[in-house]
């Protein structure tokens, strides 16, 4: 299924004209990841303590996990360039988000700035980390009472992005356990009027109800 949305992607950067030199897309990818990675640490960093254990929208995650999962992540995706693997699971009690995240940030980025690096590891970082990071920052801030607002132009690329996706691979991904034993991708698409802000629809889509808040708990003042 991966396969089939960077698939989707590519199709997406053919129909769009994306004739653009490699070094070119690299130094775009990289401004892009620096961009949503900068943000998603800025989150991360702004959480007090004891939010860590806040429910989040993704169910069954605490606050802590939707970046263990992020993490985790990383660690699949440039294990193409270090050898290393991962799979997502629940974050460990002693988990140290920050530390965590920044880890394979610095990793992601000293991938991205190597002119060696292959196009193809590039793009999957740019499709598979880069589609993540907006939309597990939104959850991240639902969770521990942050602004949940994603960046305007990050909407825009998701949106463009999610909307390419085919109603056999929505039903794919929104499947429970699709890519493995209790993993899943999406949930139900939650409506959303048509006239509500696009944020709002990107968050529908993808299975995510923008009012959504933690119970009992309110914003950070």
């Amino acid at each position: 299924m991966q396969k089939q949305r960077e698939a989707t992607l590519r199709e997406q950067r053919r129909r769009d004209g994306d004739t653009e030199a490699p070094l070119g897309r690299m130094s775009a990818i990289g401004d892009r990841y620096e961009r949503r990675s900068r943000a998603f640490a800025a989150k991360i960093a702004a959480t007090p303590t004891d939010r860590w254990t806040s429910p989040s929208p993704c169910e069954h995650w605490l606050a802590r996990d939707v970046v263990a999962h992020i993490v985790e992540m990383h660690e699949i995706v440039l294990g193409r360039a270090t050898d290393r693997n991962g799979s997502t699971s629940l974050a460990p009690s002693d988990f140290d988000p920050l530390t965590a995240f920044d880890g394979v940030r610095t990793r992601a980025a000293a991938v991205l700035a190597d002119p060696t690096t292959p196009t193809e590891l590039a793009r999957a970082i740019d499709d598979e980390l880069g589609i993540d990071l907006p939309q597990h920052g939104w959850d991240l801030a639902k969770a521990t009472g942050q602004d949940p607002t994603i960046d305007p132009v990050d909407v825009a690329e998701l949106w463009a992005a999610v909307s390419l996706f085919t109603p056999s691979q929505w039903s794919f991904m929104r499947t429970p356990g699709s890519f493995g034993p209790g993993i899943v991708v999406y949930g139900p698409e939650v409506a959303v009027p048509a006239s509500a802000p696009l944020q709002d629809r990107l968050l529908g889509l993808l299975g995510r109800d923008p009012r959504w808040t933690p119970a009992g708990l309110g914003e950070l003042d």
